[in-house]
């Protein structure tokens, strides 16, 4: 662990470095990092002004480009900012995202969503909580080391990945697929940045107090229902089919399929169940007056990982075909996202431990182990072989109108990532 002098200064220069933390948010939040599936042009502005920050702080740069014609750069960026530690056996590898949401409807904003606005201690702006918080504490975490000429444990990366708020095919999966194969990452970390006994952290979720680590997350399944009938005038609805009526009596039907198959309780996870909701619902005919011919709606399912997605699916694909016949129309059922439970990180794993200390010590609360019903990027890590946990202390801000994050919360992590950067790693084992 640092000793006591170096960790004073550790922390009074993070402390020193919080208006300088402000200003990287406002530049993050100006350079709106929405994926072409969000109606956007990717993360590529943003990647490039964190690829400038990461070369002026001296981290040794590796960007992976991952091809995407649907976006002008013709490629989704995700960037590696690499420092050496003392030790080269284990490296700490802090991962966030560069990609944000939509903001919604401009009326529930009071303020413009792409401009930060400071009040008090509160960053007003979009992404600032989900994900640029993280990023921006972590950096200076880093950063503050640097400054002081302080050379961490253990190796450390700071991950900056494309895609993650529609499904990471752009991001880290690329990343973790080309890693093996490719030889441009930094130099000492080979042909694949990841090693297995790294700790990985994505700092991507959290609670209030900070005191929830996220080890386990529950299947993911998106499901499409296109109900075709027959288009027709209002006043002849005996000439077509109504396929607005049709699916909404299938969704309930649905709805009730699930809640009723699905119904075993896991207390490792929040909340504690199968959650099936019906969310996004397509146009269907511009005006009153006409009788629609389809109708497209969608679940979004969060299973518990006893459960068997592809029983899941099979359950709901005999629901359709029944509901077809009896309804009289025609119902198609596909998958937006299909992606059964990873293995779980242990909850005594090393990187839980360097976190749960951490968090002991900056913000003096015991942490807890959970899962949860959001997807993250650590599903992705536990698939490949790699433990990951998921912390970070937020206000629940993600995806909201009006959202913000606190400084305080950025300060503060900024001293966790940096005490876990000075802890003996070899006791968390």
């Amino acid at each position: 662990m640092w000793n006591a002098a170096d960790w004073t200064r550790i922390t009074h220069r993070i402390d020193a470095l919080r208006d300088e933390m402000i200003r990287m948010q406002s530049e993050l939040t100006a350079r709106p990092a929405l994926g072409p599936t969000n109606g956007g042009t990717g993360e590529h502005e943003k990647s490039e002004f964190m690829k400038q920050e990461m070369k002026r702080l001296g981290l040794q740069l590796s960007e992976f480009k991952c091809p995407d014609s649907r976006v002008p750069a013709g490629y989704r960026p995700s960037l590696i900012g690499f420092l050496p530690g003392r030790n080269h056996k284990r490296r700490v590898w802090i991962m966030t995202h560069l990609d944000i949401v939509p903001p919604g409807p401009r009326e529930l904003w009071k303020t413009d969503p792409y401009r930060v606005s400071v009040v008090g201690d509160r960053l007003y702006g979009r992404g600032v909580e989900d994900n640029q918080q993280e990023m921006v504490a972590s950096f200076h975490a880093v950063k503050a080391l640097m400054e002081l000429g302080l050379v961490p444990v253990a190796d450390i990366g700071l991950v900056l990945v494309a895609d993650e708020e529609t499904g990471s095919h752009y991001g880290i999966d690329y990343v973790l697929k080309q890693g093996k194969n490719r030889g441009q990452s930094p130099q000492g970390l080979g042909q694949s940045p990841f090693l297995p006994g790294d700790l990985i952290i994505v700092a991507d979720a959290g609670n209030e107090k900070g005191s929830e680590i996220e080890v386990a997350e529950k299947s993911i399944a998106w499901l499409k229902f296109q109900v075709i009938g027959r288009q027709t005038h209002a006043s002849t609805p005996d000439k077509g089919r109504n396929a607005h009526r049709a699916g909404a009596q299938l969704m309930l039907r649905i709805d009730r399929l699930l809640h009723r198959r699905f119904q075993a309780r896991d207390r490792l996870f929040h909340p504690p169940v199968t959650t099936a909701e019906p969310t996004k619902r397509e146009p269907n005919v511009p005006n009153v007056n006409t009788i629609p011919g389809e109708d497209v709606f969608f679940f979004d399912c969060r299973v518990l990982p006893r459960y068997s997605l592809r029983e899941l699916l099979r359950l709901v694909k005999t629901e359709a075909r029944t509901a077809s016949r009896e309804l009289g129309v025609k119902v198609r059922v596909s998958t937006e996202q299909f992606e059964q439970a990873a293995p779980p990180t242990r909850p005594d794993a090393p990187v839980v431990k360097a976190l749960s200390r951490a968090v002991r010590d900056i913000y003096g609360v015991r942490t807890s182990t959970i899962g949860i019903g959001g997807g993250t990027v650590a599903a992705l890590f536990r698939r490949a072989g790699y433990p990951a946990a998921v912390w970070g202390r937020f206000c629940g801000q993600a995806h909201r109108p009006n959202e913000y994050c606190l400084v305080s919360n950025m300060t503060g992590d900024a001293r966790v990532y940096a005490h876990v950067l000075g802890q003996d790693l070899s006791i968390h084992r």
